[in-house]
């Protein structure tokens, strides 16, 4: 959780929280692993949960309450994230569509000038305004350079977010201890499958784990 002094209004936070996050990837990244593909969990399985997370991130305030439609979208926003940030491994050009792009169009914003500072701001209250909140955070995150460096991991059993923070922006994996070296056997044992089609290269077996 972001340490903004509290009271603030979801407005007050989501303006401190663009010059408070090392990136706005940040934020991207904790909402795409709301849901651990590889253990089939989900931490916002219920709008009740979907009210508790985004209130205690000051996306909301504390009498807003999420419903089954807003679950749906907050769903939706979710997982069209994960699939785009596949394309930010290798930055093929992509427009927005599917359940990124229905989204989207779910949480309006208007463009704002406060002191001569222009800024997006939720065209919608409640919780819905919560995930206009979330949502305005992807063109941040690109203006501020850190959108590309937020992907999910290359193993497809995997899928959790994370920021490529190395030099090239070269990072495939979450964890190259894990799903790397899961990876890399995987397509070991592929390789020595097809050089010995009698089937003879897996007879001892390589597990890919330390110590095996």
């Amino acid at each position: 959780m972001l340490n903004i002094p509290h009271p603030a209004t979801p407005l007050q936070w989501w303006k401190e929280a663009i010059t408070q996050m090392t990136s706005p990837a940040e934020l991207l990244r904790d909402f795409v692993n709301t849901y651990d593909v590889e253990e089939d969990a989900d931490e916002l399985s219920s709008p009740a949960e979907l009210s508790l997370w985004l209130r205690e991130r000051g996306l909301i305030d504390a009498a807003d309450s999420a419903m089954e439609g807003d679950l749906m979208v907050a769903t939706r926003l979710r997982e069209g994230l994960r699939h785009v940030l596949i394309a930010n491994h290798d930055a093929t050009p992509y427009d927005v569509s599917g359940d990124l792009a229905s989204a989207l169009r779910a949480l309006p914003m208007r463009v704002t000038l406060t002191g001569g500072t222009p800024a997006l701001e939720p065209a919608v209250t409640g919780a819905p305004a919560g995930l206009a909140r979330l949502a305005a955070l992807i063109p941040a995150a690109h203006a501020d350079g850190s959108w590309s460096r937020l992907k999910v991991c290359a193993e497809s059993t995997c899928q959790w977010a994370f920021i490529d923070s190395s030099k090239n922006r070269s990072r495939s994996w979450c964890s190259m201890r894990v799903c790397g070296n899961r990876s890399k056997t995987r397509t070991y044992r592929a390789r020595r499958r097809a050089d010995d089609p009698s089937g003879h290269a897996d007879q001892y077996g390589e597990t890919g784990k330390e110590g095996s």
